[in-house]
């Protein structure tokens, strides 16, 4: 076995949900050694099929890995039965997610967020962690020990409670910045979109920064603004946002609002979608990232729709015709543009459209 924290994957067959459980897991820190899949998660006691979990505990015993992550949401008691079934500890998705932006967070704001999105998690689950942690056999095995799940609920909530107050200091700093930004009287620009799309390489090509790039999923946790010129005399400012993943549920999109909220007062967002990715996964990439902006109110007039890393497509136009195809996408009806942050193709044009948009004489 290698000395890093070793995992067993248990996610759905697609490749495109492979990939992105695998992403999440390395992103984390986790190295998959085995991946088990499944159909339909979460339906059954142990989150999988008997025989399944069964399968399970013979690869935990062969293998002896550090953790087992589901590529889902898992109730407490799901999650106390498998870790029962095999001895060994349990993560499910939103929990994997909660550890990257553990790892991630860098700011204050962002730190508090990730802080409230945890606790927000833990809300969900107090009563039946409460209930699994006193059933003898393992008492302390969610680390509650003997905790009566009205107490730990108030200490949760006072904790929350806190954190809100703290947040809402940072957000009347990042409000001020703001009305600094907005007294420049320059056009902002903000880069949207779902995670490892390349924003933040795409930031990097217009702005001349060289913020970090390719180290997996969420590497932008906090909005990022930094001024870019056009030919020399049309100067922008623009920012780089978090990126979006499926199924992030609520309460972490309401954790990050004021750092999403900066795109609502953007007069323009890029929205930056893997364009190498098949037409299936890139529609529902889309989906994703359409619901937040929908959510955020972001109106479609607003959006410019940005398909990277076009180095990787062999056929431009054949996939501009592939487009058409898409069932939740309509070429007609939005502004589009292929492009490559990696290798600059088109970013001339996204730089004119930039142009026109703003100074149209």
């Amino acid at each position: 076995m290698d000395s890093a924290r070793s995992a067993i994957l248990i996610t759905y067959p697609e490749p495109e949900s492979i990939e992105e459980a695998t992403a999440l897991a390395d992103a984390a820190g986790y190295k998959v050694w085995k991946i088990v899949t499944q159909k339909n998660i979460t339906r059954s006691r142990f989150g999988i099929g008997h025989g399944k979990a069964l399968e399970v505990q013979e690869i935990v015993r062969i293998s002896n890995p550090d953790i087992i992550i589901f590529d889902e949401v898992l109730k407490p008691s799901q999650q106390y039965n498998i870790a029962s079934l095999c001895r060994i500890e349990v993560m499910d998705r939103e929990r994997l997610i909660l550890d990257i932006f553990e790892r991630r967070a860098i700011t204050k704001e962002s730190t508090i967020q990730v802080k409230l999105a945890e606790l927000r998690y833990e809300t969900i689950r107090i009563r039946d962690k409460v209930r699994l942690a006193k059933l003898g056999e393992q008492p302390g095995f969610f680390g509650l020990g003997k905790y009566d799940a009205d107490i730990y609920s108030l200490d949760i909530s006072k904790r929350i409670s806190y954190l809100k107050k703290k947040l809402e200091k940072e957000k009347i700093k990042r409000e001020m910045h703001r009305l600094h930004r907005e007294k420049s009287g320059l056009p902002t620009v903000s880069i949207a979109g779902y995670t490892s799309a390349g924003k933040t390489t795409l930031f990097n090509r217009l702005t001349g920064e060289t913020k970090r790039t390719g180290e997996g999923m969420f590497t932008t946790l906090s909005t990022y603004t930094r001024s870019f010129k056009i030919n020399r005399n049309m100067k922008f400012l623009l920012s780089d946002t978090i990126g979006f993943i499926n199924k992030l549920p609520p309460y972490m999109i309401d954790a990050f609002r004021s750092t999403l909220n900066e795109m609502t007062y953007s007069d323009l967002t890029l929205l930056v979608i893997d364009g190498s990715d098949s037409l299936n996964v890139i529609d529902k990439k889309i989906q994703s990232s359409t619901k937040v902006m929908n959510d955020l109110m972001i109106p479609l007039t607003k959006i410019l729709y940005l398909f990277n890393k076009a180095d990787q497509i062999e056929d431009h136009d054949l996939f501009v015709k592939t487009l058409t195809k898409s069932q939740v996408f309509d070429p007609l009806s939005c502004h589009f543009l292929l492009i490559s942050s990696k290798t600059g193709y088109n970013i001339g044009r996204l730089e004119n459209f930039l142009r026109l948009r703003f100074n149209p004489q």
